[in-house]
């Protein structure tokens, strides 16, 4: 879709509720709302009604995300903290959880595959439906939709809201419409009514750049994009994207919604409040991030061969190394040793932005058998990390940690990491 401060309202507000005629409308775009913050106030029932913002904490922190009562002062995701802050010094700023994200991303995603298995996750907090073969079952799209809605909220105690229309496009353009907490119904009968009188920032890929090229030929609404001669847009936008966008700003959609793939990388990474150079800092870093890396990898019953290491200077340049192991692990130590010989192979040389540990090459754990060493004991690091995962269940995310962690606790090393940013799956 377009830039996010796009805020489709579509061709009038009435008549696409949820009495709408809601018929061949099988595809739901599911959106949570406020995700981030709604899990932190889930946990922290106290900051409800509060302004909430996620993320953006250091000198160069990012907002992650916003509550809404944050956004009223014009607060948005991807906004840097110290603007965020400026414009909301009162808004309460909590570090992310990602763990605690995706785990209640994971409850949610299954409130929707007991509805349907034709679910694609485009992240955390939203995903697309294909209820065509539910209908039958639990009943028209729309009262899927508000089934859907309801669950999440008694199960999970949180938020979504929901477009239903006949075309990926427009139920991601309904949703879009009908948050906060609400149901948006896009008949097919109706898409064009909706749909043309949009601006044109509005269609999926049309970002800063093209929509000013398009305002440069005219083009500024959706009805204006649909109507240009096959040239005209061509000019403004290239021979590859004026058929996606002539096609779109006539309601054609012709996408299926694909189950989820299988994840191609798991991994975890961190920017510092100031640039670093002191190796024991940059050992630290490396060794907590290999460590989240491993638990992700765990909770999702993968294991990686390959072990890639990604490093940011202070000037921006970004460099990268892999290396890929004689067979698949999940076991932090393994990765550290192995990130840690990439970063020291690399020798940098300048002060650190940003570090990273990923694995890639990922399989289902345990289903490659491993030689054991000469002299190896069958119960190791991967065991003690097993058993530190289920005091950390049980405790708390800090019960287990390297000494070494602890260490920096006690003593705060120069450039603490500002964030540890999820990495989703590439």
């Amino acid at each position: 879709m377009g830039r996010s401060q796009v805020v489709p309202r579509g061709g009038g507000d009435e008549g696409f509720g949820a009495d709408a005629d809601d018929t061949g409308c099988t595809i739901l775009h599911v959106d949570m709302d406020a995700f981030y913050c709604s899990v932190e106030v889930r946990r922290r029932p106290e900051l409800r009604g509060r302004p909430l913002i996620v993320g953006g904490a250091g000198p160069r922190g990012v907002v992650s995300s916003a509550s809404y009562e944050a956004r009223e002062f014009g607060v948005r995701s991807a906004m840097p903290g110290a603007r965020a802050r400026a414009l909301c010094p009162q808004a309460v700023f909590l570090p992310p959880d990602f763990d605690a994200y995706t785990e209640a991303s994971r409850a949610v995603m299954e409130i929707f595959r007991d509805v349907t298995p034709l679910v694609e996750p485009l992240s955390l907090d939203e995903a697309f439906l294909d209820v065509a073969g539910a209908v039958r079952l639990l009943g028209r799209p729309a009262a899927i939709a508000a089934a859907i809605r309801r669950r999440v909220r008694e199960e999970q105690r949180l938020v979504c809201s929901v477009g239903v229309a006949p075309t990926k496009f427009m139920a991601k353009l309904g949703s879009t419409r009908a948050k906060p907490d609400g149901l948006v119904v896009i008949p097919a009968a109706r898409v064009l009514e909706y749909l043309h009188p949009l601006p044109v920032g509005a269609l999926w890929g049309v970002g800063e750049r093209t929509e000013e090229q398009l305002h440069r030929m005219g083009l500024r609404t959706v009805r204006d994009v649909a109507e240009a001669p096959p040239g005209l847009l061509r000019r403004a936008v290239g021979e590859a994207a004026t058929a996606h966008l002539g096609a779109l700003a006539r309601g054609h959609d012709p996408r299926r919604v694909e189950p989820v793939q299988a994840e191609k990388s798991i991994g975890a990474e961190t920017t510092f409040d100031t640039d670093v150079a002191d190796p024991d800092t940059i050992r630290r870093t490396l060794l907590g991030l290999s460590g989240k890396t491993a638990g992700r990898l765990r909770r999702a019953g993968q294991a990686g061969r390959t072990v890639s290491l990604k490093v940011r200077l202070a000037d921006f340049r970004t460099l990268s190394r892999s290396r890929t192991l004689g067979g698949p692990t999940d076991v932090s130590r393994e990765i550290f040793e192995t990130a840690w010989a990439l970063f020291e192979a690399l020798a940098p040389g300048d002060r650190i932005r940003l570090l990273g540990v990923r694995m890639e090459g990922l399989s289902v754990a345990g289903t490659t058998p491993k030689q054991l060493s000469l002299g190896e004991s069958e119960v190791g690091w991967r065991e003690a990390e097993l058993a530190a995962d289920a005091a950390a269940a049980r405790f708390g995310a800090g019960a287990v940690r390297p000494a070494s962690l602890l260490n920096q606790e006690r003593r705060p090393a120069a450039g603490p990491p500002s964030r540890i940013d999820h990495a989703d799956p590439a």
